[in-house]
């Protein structure tokens, strides 16, 4: 019997390409942004500053890619996945050490399996979605929904 469980992570090559990605687009719309990669246990991969991006938002963008990798869910979908639960899990959820819950950041998935996150944050929040987006195109993936 094998009981090692074979899992798919985000190789660096890819995780570099999206993060390259994530700021070219940035760039292209005045945007300045932080773009982190995790793998599919929330450890960072690859990280891109671009000059003028916030200092707090270097944790944030790490995190975002943590809350995507972690739950699968795009963070910016929190809002509505909440909705239907009560006041406590509304209420509580927020307040976990690293949880996200606005736009930004997006599961890396392919063939089905989560392989991490990407974390985008510094611009607005719609500006970071497309950031997201910007780089999972870049890798031939589209975002889970």
């Amino acid at each position: 019997m094998d009981v090692a469980a074979r899992q798919s992570t985000v190789g660096w090559e890819a995780a570099s390409a999206a993060v390259r990605a994530a700021v070219a687009h940035a760039q292209s719309v005045g945007a300045s942004v932080n773009a982190a990669v995790v793998d599919r246990a929330g450890q960072l991969v690859s990280f891109l500053r671009m000059p003028g991006a916030p200092l707090h938002s270097v944790d944030i963008a790490i995190d975002k890619a943590y809350t995507a990798a972690s739950f699968g869910l795009p963070t910016g979908d929190w809002a509505a996945a909440l909705s239907s639960h009560s006041d406590a899990v509304r209420q509580g959820l927020p307040l976990r050490p690293r949880m996200v819950m606005f736009g930004g950041g997006l599961p890396l998935v392919v063939a089905g399996e989560r392989i991490g996150g990407i974390g985008i944050s510094g611009g607005s929040e719609a500006q970071d979605e497309d950031c997201a987006r910007a780089a999972l195109a870049a890798l031939d993936l589209t975002p889970a929904r």
